[in-house]
């Protein structure tokens, strides 16, 4: 048994050393930690007692699922505990393990972009337009379907029903898929904003393809990224200029960006001083922008995942039997992973 995937089948349950040590007979908690630590030595009927009461495939326990969360990069609260960021994360790495298995028997998108290094006298403006350019934006227009132009480039984005701790991350599969996942409950406008920083992240900051100095700051780096992909400077500084607060509806139906982050994009292009934004942030709270901004932007679905389990469903006829064999994973996992948009089902009459 591999004492690293004992550790994830209990985190990803949400059980402490000492709650899965006083849930089974004959296990204490000073064993099953040394045993997680990879020198302790557990009986054959303790394993079958954990494995059946974590209701994991027993194959399971013999696998290992990796993809390096640790040092992913992702938008989170400050305040998130740590139980809860790891619980987020085993659910990333579940998703990242199934990208992974799929290959096996599907082809992904090919990966066409290219990561470039800023410490190569590239800035993150040029690397943010020759994205753009990549992708075959014109200079003068809005990023319309971000997630279909990203995912038909290799990048793989799942949408994963959280509440509002996390935003999203960014990572590469053990096998060298690029993943971005967000949150589902935010608004269109807060998801397009963070897949780009996301994107910033994929391309500037992975260091399978060059090695990062810990002392550059990566989340001003994506987020500049972000600004520059989605309202080019060159383009938007114009209408930044003498911004007024009426201008801020105008500019988030074109842009299909948040006004808080057309504010923020006026001041770190100068069009704006410290006093003016910090007029605008006033005024947007009063008028309850913070919590939810007036005009839904548009935004694609990601499909990408969500075809490939329907491939096996369907073309290669998987019941969920065979993906519970398949994956390794629980039936109630999987169908977690493989929720889709309800259906309302409509009677002829």
């Amino acid at each position: 048994m591999n004492h690293k995937q004992l550790t994830f089948a209990r985190e990803y349950r949400g059980y402490s050393q000492t709650e899965l040590a006083n849930s089974i007979k004959g296990l204490s908690q000073s064993n099953l930690s040394k045993f997680e630590k990879g020198f302790g030595v557990l009986s054959e009927d303790i394993k079958k007692k954990i494995i059946s009461f974590l209701d994991f495939p027993e194959e399971f326990f013999y696998k290992r699922i990796n993809s390096n969360i640790e040092n992913a990069n992702y938008r989170k609260k400050a305040t998130v505990n740590k139980s809860k960021i790891q619980k987020f994360e085993n659910k990333c790495k579940i998703i990242g393990y199934l990208i992974d298995e799929f290959s096996e028997s599907l082809e992904w998108p090919e990966f066409t972009l290219s990561p470039l290094n800023v410490e190569d006298d590239f800035s993150v403006e040029y690397i943010a337009n020759y994205t753009r350019k990549l992708l075959k934006l014109e200079k003068d227009e809005p990023v319309k379907n971000i997630i279909s132009i990203l995912e038909r480039s290799g990048i793989i984005i799942y949408e994963i029903n959280d509440d509002e701790s996390f935003d999203g991350v960014s990572f590469i599969t053990d096998k060298g898929y690029p993943i971005i996942i967000i949150n589902k409950n935010f608004s269109n406008d807060r998801k397009r904003f963070t897949i780009a920083h996301e994107l910033g992240h994929l391309l500037m900051h992975n260091e399978n393809y060059f090695p990062i100095s810990s002392f550059r700051d990566k989340e001003k780096e994506a987020n500049l990224f972000a600004g520059e992909f989605l309202m080019p400077k060159e383009v938007i500084k114009n209408s930044l200029r003498r911004l007024k607060l009426s201008d801020l509806g105008i500019l988030k139906s074109y842009w299909l960006t948040s006004m808080s982050s057309i504010v923020r994009r006026a001041r770190d292009l100068n069009c704006i001083d410290d006093k003016k934004y910090k007029y605008f942030s006033i005024e947007m709270s009063r008028n309850g922008y913070r919590k939810k901004e007036p005009i839904e932007v548009f935004i694609d679905k990601a499909t990408c995942f969500k075809n490939a389990v329907s491939i096996f469903k369907n073309d290669l006829s998987y019941s969920s039997d065979d993906f519970v064999k398949f994956t390794l994973l629980s039936k109630d996992i999987l169908d977690d992973i493989f929720e889709t948009d309800k259906i309302v089902k409509l009677k002829i009459i």
